[in-house]
């Protein structure tokens, strides 16, 4: 099948109504599946979408179209459309790192492992223009330059900026939370504390309120009475 007409729903709808092609002929141009185009026949499918005209609009041509009409089994031809190279999405180019900042990407990448290891590889290596080899290098220590290496942030080091360190530690630290609460995982919102029985601490039994209680007169007279009497 096809994808890479434009508006396949609009020009299925068009041929629908305009030629007399089957729904395979029609499906396999638009990429779609026969029943959504019979459904689009019945008036199921696409009832609010108005037709495109894939003549008119340079996808495909008239002597092309009249050859399928006459033969079932024709398997339409797509043109080569402008317009869909211009909708294609243009792949982002590897990042350029000049070659007096190359030495420090071993650095970043130590203070990436250092500070933030949820950010993944692929991250990172976007993110410096480096490889995940050299990333495994720097984190079991076989870099050539394994003594040398001391952690030292991207920004520091101009092979980023700010709002680029802080989007992709962002990400990856969304990523971890969601990864932690599928599995269960909840970190503590603050510090707690421990229960007594945990820290080895019990709380003595309460004592009476008058065990430390201070002696009346009426009692310390009453003592004295009681010493001069066993004299």
């Amino acid at each position: 099948m096809s994808t890479d007409i434009l508006m396949p729903k609009a020009t299925a709808v068009w041929l629908v109504d305009n030629t007399s092609l089957t729904f395979e002929q029609i499906a396999d141009f638009c990429g779609l599946h026969p029943l959504e185009v019979r459904g689009i026949a019945d008036g199921e499918v696409a009832r609010d979408i108005r037709g495109a005209d894939p003549i008119a609009n340079g996808q495909l041509s008239r002597e092309e179209l009249d050859a399928a009409e006459k033969n079932d089994k024709h398997k339409l031809v797509a043109l080569k459309s402008r317009h869909a190279e211009y909708l294609k999405p243009q792949k982002k180019a590897p990042r350029y790192t000049p070659v007096s900042r190359r030495q420090d990407r071993p650095d970043a990448i130590a203070w990436f492992l250092r500070n933030h290891p949820e950010v993944a590889d692929s991250q990172v290596a976007r993110l410096l223009g480096t490889t995940k080899a050299t990333i495994d290098q720097v984190r079991n220590r076989t870099h050539w330059n394994s003594t040398n290496i001391k952690p030292v942030d991207p920004v520091t080091l101009g092979l980023s900026s700010q709002l680029e360190l802080d989007a992709v530690v962002k990400k990856a630290a969304e990523k971890k939370a969601r990864d932690d609460k599928r599995k269960g995982i909840v970190e503590p919102e603050g510090p707690t504390l421990m229960p007594a029985s945990e820290t080895g601490v019990v709380e003595a039994e309460e004592e009476p309120a008058y065990a430390h209680a201070e002696p009346t007169a009426e009692a310390v007279f009453a003592h004295h009475d009681d010493e001069h009497d066993e004299d």
